[in-house]
């Protein structure tokens, strides 16, 4: 944590207030939709999978069984990098819900034996139909004809081994696969225009191959079994899927089983996700139901760029399909569902709300002609430049974050404009759109390009929503376009931050091809007013580039220059259920009882909590602080001190003294449990608003590896709210001295580098009052003494710094003043000089006046001389005797 500023939202108690009386209406919303049962047992054991070779395999299971047997099975497969412990949440509702529920991990993964196949077929498949043999076998699970009652589900990687299961094994009930692949091989190696070689998407694959090289292997890939590993390496190292690794994405790919899937299957697919997009799950549904079999497709919130959100509709979603599979049976078309997500958190589940929005039948990824509108585009042909190796790099996409991002404003702004590079960016405006709408599923248009080399050529297609205020003059009339509309590109919104790849081989130079474009599908409401922009662009960091330079000219191909766009015409909201009258009016009485005790607590913290104006001056004033855990615990007990303004404090102590539990409490992250804590005067507590004249790096930095250093800072700021111009970014990188570092992405920066932009981030907006934890935690020599400058320099802008360190040595250099504290009191404050300084005037012997008397008789003079202890001795005087 490096900011109160970021806690600026929760400014009044009267918020704490609000957040109990939320979460007593969930309460009551909660209670009242249960009626499921509670009591489940769990045992875990140790089950035989596939051998590999003439090794045995054991899988590590946990059978989840509720008070009523038998019942209806569930095998629950865990996502990539997980293990069944990953799954005990949705494993415990199932149980609740009366299903006996499986959970296991999966070979390569955890405590279970064997390498990473990648859902191949005689491992991974053969593992799981081994589990659907021994849940056949309990007598917990239900039978029905003689035929055991079992369902498969499981996401992204759990979700592909769901599917595979599925076509494989005739015991299969039901279906549920949430966020997975429909084509591994299209998924990693995406490419929007047909016979053409895919586009390597580097950066997930990188961290999807990353996360497995830690799991518990000694290999150069970990866990992965030998021939995937090579796979990987071959294709990171050219950018291109071998022939060998084609083999394998194909074997897990569900598109050669989905002939033969019988049981009815739930496809939920998440908007937010740049790695299994909506065209996964489109091509899934349009499989399965070609054979006759019920398929229904939800397009929820999140995916793997969000993985935190949409989790409360997929739980209603699955427990409602194997009801009815389990129940009366499902047959003919079923209802399509989507999110339409509407910015606020829910009280309830902690999520972004969402409106569902429901139609009659699936209408697949690009709509129907009747659920398509056509938008004209303007624009003129431009030519765009691909920088060798695609560096420079526009960002669309940050693996597992960027759907989360784009859910605040500031940060989605910023994110939308680091997708956009001017020179490498052709861009084409809509007319401003008639009456709002909601685009659902994936656009197409046609674009002509020419490329200036022969060779193949990438690019990287999107629709973006460019609100009314920020369009161009004289884009409808066309005058002067590229002058007035690129650079306001910039400003236009990403939807979920997704572009579309599309890689055309065996071009040649000057000879134009023209090609259709299916952009990425997405679920985004575009008001009245706004205007449609279609780019084209020649880099995107989470690809793989061509190595060499070129430029190309890109064109709308059709003489009306019409955008295909499917919208939601038809579709319905979907009420949430009505809640009895009983459970609210208990959710009532909870409230009242909460807002209560709320209301005493705020009375007495506004007795404690009071503004000492007399402190106004002072940057820090501690009194009488106590913070005390459950069970007596006490980290600081009775602490007092001040620190005044032009100060460098250091605060010493050694492990387990309570440094870091007093900084949390000074920067407003946790309470006290007594005294107070004034910052110039104010009190402090979570939100402050005191807390923005503060700068505070504290437990150390956490940075988004794939940006530069001052790309991090930047979104950093904007989540604040402040204005850009109060950042005063280059006076913080100055005293920091990052130099072009600053530049580099944060991934290539040594420990010492991620220590010193962390405190760049801590200066930025130039605190008066700077708080450091450990700042030099994990630094080598040279790195501490830069560190010491940096502060030093800080310092001498006026402004004052509280550091803790337990190098005694360096804040013996660095601090005017040192506070010593020592299981949780404190022992000693004061300036260095007073604490380290003057012991007295004394000569280093045993009798200093027989000393100078043989001395003089000898003709040696002598002088008396000031003895200083070095601060390391004090501070063992003060603590080591307990130590």
């Amino acid at each position: 944590m490096t900011r109160g500023a970021l806690l600026k939202k929760f400014r009044s108690p009267w918020a704490i207030a609000a957040v109990v009386l939320v979460l007593g209406i969930a309460v009551a919303l909660a209670f009242s939709s249960s009626g499921s049962s509670t009591s489940v047992k769990k045992s875990s054991r140790f089950i035989a999978g596939t051998p590999e070779g003439n090794a045995a395999v054991k899988l590590d299971t946990t059978l989840y069984v509720p008070n009523s047997t038998p019942a209806p099975a569930v095998l629950l497969a865990h996502g990539f990098g997980g293990d069944k412990d990953s799954v005990s949440s949705e494993a415990t509702t199932l149980a609740q819900h009366g299903y006996v529920v499986l959970a296991y991990t999966a070979r390569g993964f955890g405590n279970s034996g064997g390498n990473i196949h990648l859902d191949a077929p005689a491992y991974e498949v053969k593992d799981a139909r081994l589990l659907v043999s021994y849940l056949a076998s309990r007598s917990e699970v239900q039978k029905k004809n003689g035929k055991p009652q079992i369902a498969v589900a499981g996401g992204s990687y759990g979700g592909g081994l769901a599917l595979l299961l599925a076509g494989t094994d005739s015991r299969i009930t039901a279906v549920a696969a949430d966020i997975t692949w429909n084509d591994l091989s299209q998924a990693l190696f995406p490419n929007a225009a047909s016979n053409q070689p895919g586009v390597f998407k580097k950066l997930w694959v990188g961290t999807l191959f990353g996360s497995a090289f830690g799991n518990g292997g000694t290999k150069a890939c970990g866990r992965f079994a030998a021939d995937a590993c090579a796979a990987y390496q071959e294709a990171a190292s050219s950018g291109q899927a071998t022939p060998a690794l084609q083999t394998l994405l194909r074997q897990a790919s569900p598109s050669t089983v989905l002939s033969q899937i019988k049981a009815p299957t739930l496809l939920t697919q998440g908007e937010e996700d740049s790695l299994f997009t909506l065209s996964q799950a489109d091509a899934n549904a349009r499989g399965i139901a070609a054979n006759g079999t019920p398929v229904r497709v939800v397009w929820r919130a999140g995916g793997h760029d969000n993985s935190a959100n949409g989790g409360a509709t997929l739980t209603a979603a699955v427990l409602d399909w194997f009801g009815k599979a389990f129940g009366a049976g499902i047959t003919g078309a079923q209802p399509f569902q989507l999110a339409q997500l509407n910015g606020s958190v829910s009280a309830a589940s902690g999520e972004i709300t969402q409106q569902n929005l429901q139609a009659s039948g699936y209408p697949g990824i690009g709509g129907t002609a009747r659920k398509t509108r056509t938008v004209a585009l303007l624009g003129p042909p431009q030519q765009v430049g691909a920088p060798a190796g695609g560096t420079p790099a526009a960002i669309s996409s940050i693996p597992g974050l960027s759907g989360a991002l784009s859910q605040f404003g500031r940060v989605s702004s910023i994110l939308s404009s680091l997708s956009v590079v001017p020179e490498q960016t052709a861009g084409f405006i809509s007319a401003p759109v008639h009456g709002s709408s909601v685009i659902a599923g994936s656009s197409t248009v046609r674009i002509t390009v020419t490329s200036s080399t022969s060779g193949a050529v990438t690019l990287f297609a999107a629709l973006r929503d460019l609100p009314s205020s920020g369009a161009p003059s004289g884009a409808q009339a066309g005058s002067d376009f590229l002058g007035q509309a690129v650079a306001e590109f910039a400003k236009s919104k990403l939807p979920a931050q997704l572009v579309a790849p599309l890689r055309l081989s065996g071009m040649r130079a000057g000879v134009p091809r023209t090609v259709t474009v299916q952009l990425p599908g997405i679920v985004q409401t575009v008001p009245n007013g706004d205007r449609l922009v279609l780019t084209v662009a020649t880099t995107d960091f989470a690809y793989q580039m061509p190595s060499d330079p070129s430029t190309y000219t890109i064109a709308l191909a059709d003489a009306s220059n019409q955008l295909r766009v499917p919208v939601t015409l038809g579709a319905k909201a979907l009420k949430s259920g009505q809640q009895p009258a009983a459970w609210l009016i208990t959710g009532a009485l909870i409230c009242l009882l909460a807002l209560a005790v709320v209301a005493l607590e705020i009375k007495r913290r506004r007795r404690v909590l009071r503004p000492a104006p007399e402190l106004a001056e002072v940057p820090v004033a501690i009194a009488g602080l106590v913070k005390e855990y459950a069970g007596g615990y006490r980290a600081v007990d009775d602490v007092t001190f001040r620190v005044e303004a032009g100060q460098v404090v250091g605060l010493l102590g050694p492990n387990g003294a309570g440094k870091t539990t007093l900084l949390r409490v000074l920067v407003g992250l946790i309470t006290p449990t007594a005294g107070t804590v004034h910052v110039f005067g104010d009190p402090v507590y979570p939100g402050a608003p005191v807390l923005a004249r503060l700068g505070a790096f504290i437990e150390g930095p956490g940075f988004l590896p794939h940006l530069t250093g001052r790309e991090n800072l930047r979104l950093f700021w904007a989540a604040t709210g402040r204005p850009e111009e109060e950042a005063d970014f280059q006076t913080a990188l100055d005293i920091a001295g990052l130099g072009s570092s600053i530049e580099r992405r944060v991934r290539t920066y040594s420990h010492g580098m991620s220590q010193r932009l962390g405190i760049a981030q801590a200066m930025l907006g130039l605190p008066e009052l700077l708080v450091l934890d450990e700042p030099t935690n994990g630094l080598d020599p040279p790195q501490i003494a830069e560190m010491r400058e940096v502060l030093r320099r800080y310092a001498e802008t006026g402004r004052t710094v509280v550091v803790s360190s337990h190098l005694l040595a360096e804040v013996e250099q660095t601090c005017t003043h040192v506070v010593v504290m020592h299981k949780g009191k404190l022992v000693a404050a004061g300036s260095v000089n007073e604490i380290a300084g003057t012991g007295g005037f004394q000569l280093a012997v045993a009798d200093p006046s027989r000393a100078a008397e043989v001395l003089a008789a000898a003709g040696i003079s002598t002088e008396m001389v000031p003895a200083r202890r070095a601060l390391e001795d004090v501070f063992l005087g003060l603590v080591g005797a307990d130590e």
